[in-house]
């Protein structure tokens, strides 16, 4: 793919060296990328009319939609996207203008809406919807449309989602060695 890091309008893309990013995703406008993140193919990232950080060794998996809100009168700050450090974003995930903890893995195909706030250390069930302002709270599992809170998460659970990310990065390094 060409150019599939671009800018937009002033804003650039900003991506520690150490980032995969497979030529065949987009990353566009104001993202931050911080170290040891992946974005895999067909992930799209855009930053156009807010920002976007993804925290340290987090995970952006195939044809994942990450997006924001824009600002506006009523709400100045508009629904900027926030990911923490160690999260798993799963194939298929559609995250708009929300902001995600530590330690988070979100389940393939689901879907994560405006304002919505997900703690450290959750576990999100594949094909979940969390609706706009919706907050799940820490070291729990989370299923359903819209989700529910199901149960506490065991501490294999737990342990669980740093490995997923740390897995990543090394598949990650991996295809960074071979280029």
């Amino acid at each position: 793919m060409k150019n599939n890091i671009r800018p937009y309008l002033e804003h650039h893309p900003k991506i520690d060296s150490t980032c995969y990013i497979d030529e065949m995703s987009v990353v566009i406008g104001e993202v931050t990328l911080a170290k040891n993140v992946s974005v895999w193919p067909f992930a799209v990232i855009r930053g156009d009319v807010n920002h976007i950080k993804i925290g340290q060794n987090s995970n952006v998996q195939d044809h994942a939609m990450l997006h924001v809100s824009h600002k506006k009168a009523d709400k100045p700050e508009g629904s900027p996207l926030i990911i923490g450090d160690d999260v798993t974003i799963g194939h298929h995930v559609k995250l708009h203008g929300c902001t995600i903890g530590n330690r988070v893995l979100v389940g393939i195909s689901s879907i994560i809406l405006d304002d919505a706030i997900i703690e450290d250390d959750v576990m999100i069930g594949a094909g979940s919807l969390v609706p706009p302002r919706k907050r799940l709270e820490s070291g729990y599992l989370y299923v359903g449309t819209p989700v529910q809170k199901v149960r506490p998460l065991t501490e294999k659970e737990k342990a669980f989602l740093p490995y997923s990310a740390r897995h990543y990065v090394k598949v990650a390094n991996n295809y960074l060695e071979q280029n």
